[in-house]
This record gives structure tokens, sequence and C-alpha cells, in this order.
């Protein structure tokens, strides 16, 4: 098992890691709206909220050497479910022919109150 570790996507804000690689998969945490750089969120609406998401998550494949068509699970989450069609528009933009399995689901609150959080799995 490897713990990932890059610059390039936002830090750990709790007792987590970025990710874990094991047995070929990664598992990545869910990523939020933070630019990595400042801590802080960018965006107020869905759009460029998820844009950042997917930079984030971007980062954090490139980083294990993966890219989007490794991508096998997504895990969405949507603080207003009324966003799920803007959201879905952002979101195919960046997994353009591969696309992998997925769920989206409405939730009461997410850190920092951002609008949207997508984790990954992986696989190489």
């Amino acid at each position: 098992m490897k713990t990932l570790h890059t610059d390039a996507a936002p830090q750990a804000i709790g007792p987590y890691s970025q990710g874990q690689a094991v047995n070929g998969f990664l598992f990545c945490s869910g990523q939020i709206a933070l630019d990595p750089a400042t801590g802080e969120v960018v965006g107020k609406d869905i759009v460029s909220q998820t844009k950042q998401v997917l930079k984030n998550i971007d980062a954090l494949l490139k980083a294990s050497g993966l890219s989007a068509s490794n991508v096998v699970k997504t895990t969405c989450f949507l603080k207003n479910i009324e966003d799920f069609t803007t959201f879905n528009e952002v979101y195919g933009t960046y997994f353009t022919e591969h696309k992998p399995a997925r769920s989206a689901v409405e939730v009461a609150r997410l850190p920092k109150d951002v609008l949207v959080e997508i984790e990954i799995i992986a696989a190489e």
C-alpha cells in the first residue's frame, strides 16, 4: 500500500490522506473545490466548483501516473440535486469517451459549504 501525496491537489483537511494505492487500484478521498495553493474555495456556482474538483482529481491521477481513462467508479455528492443537469454538463467534459460507473446523490451539507464533492476509484 502506498499513500498518495501531491502538492498539485488540495491537502487533506482532516485525519485522512489524498488517496491510497493498493493492489493496482487508486482510492482517492473526496475532492471539493479547493485551490491547492491557497486552500480557499474556488467559485460560488456549480460550474466553477465542478471544474475545480475535476482539476483536483486530474492532479491526483497524474501524480499516480494515471488519467481519466483509468477511473472505474465515481461517487458524486451534490448539495442540491437541482444542479444535476448542469453538473453533468461539466462532468461530461472530463469523462468524454470513457464513462466510469457512477453514483450521484444529494446531501444536506458538504465541507466548507461547497456545492459538490467527488471521490474516485481508479485502476492501473
